[in-house]
């Protein structure tokens, strides 16, 4: 569906269709699911260093490359499977990325074997319900951002620094960070 052009959005969003598209259904929406918080999370890992735009692009291509991101498929990946990836033109061609998703599978899978759901862990640094950015200021990072980095990283998380988890933490709408004036800032 289209972005409608009329519409007030936060900056980012407003030279580029596809990113209006983005921002307008997907961008801050809550999502509870734990393997659709999983996939953006590793896709938010690809984007480092890129604009969003680059993997919107290219997340098709992904989701194919990466068999729909479904973690035990992703989790039993081999080195067969890296070089596969590393040849594939339709994504971002790093070793270190698509080692740390496969890496990131299995971690998913270490969580949910132990019984820790992936989605519940990830609200339950927001105590279960969005945070309201009222400051107006949008933070590359944040300390909540640092704490859930570090959470990750204990349990065998790699991509995922700071800035990358508060980027994804806006994406799935743990933070609400819409700017005043845009259309979707309550």
């Amino acid at each position: 569906m289209p972005a409608e052009k009329s519409l007030p959005r936060c900056p980012w969003a407003e030279s580029d269709p596809r990113m209006s598209a983005y921002h307008d259904q997907e961008w801050g929406v809550p999502v509870r699911d734990s393997r659709e918080l999983w996939e953006t999370l590793m896709l938010e890992g690809f984007q480092a260093g890129l604009s969003w735009s680059v993997i919107l692009r290219r997340r098709e291509s992904f989701r194919e490359a990466f068999q729909g991101f479904e973690p035990r498929t992703v989790a039993r990946f081999t080195e067969a499977d890296v070089a596969r990836l590393l040849e594939n033109p339709g994504i971002i061609r790093s070793r270190s990325k698509i080692e740390a998703t496969i890496g990131g599978a299995r971690a998913y899978l270490t969580m949910q074997d132990a019984g820790e759901d992936f989605s519940a862990f990830a609200w339950s640094f927001v105590d279960g319900k969005p945070l309201r950015n009222t400051t107006g200021e949008v933070l590359a990072q944040t300390p909540l951002s640092e704490k859930l980095s570090a959470a990750l990283k204990k349990r065998g998380f790699k991509f995922v620094g700071p800035v990358i988890v508060h980027a994804w933490m806006q994406a799935v709408g743990l933070v609400d960070d819409h700017r005043a004036g845009c259309f979707k800032r309550p």
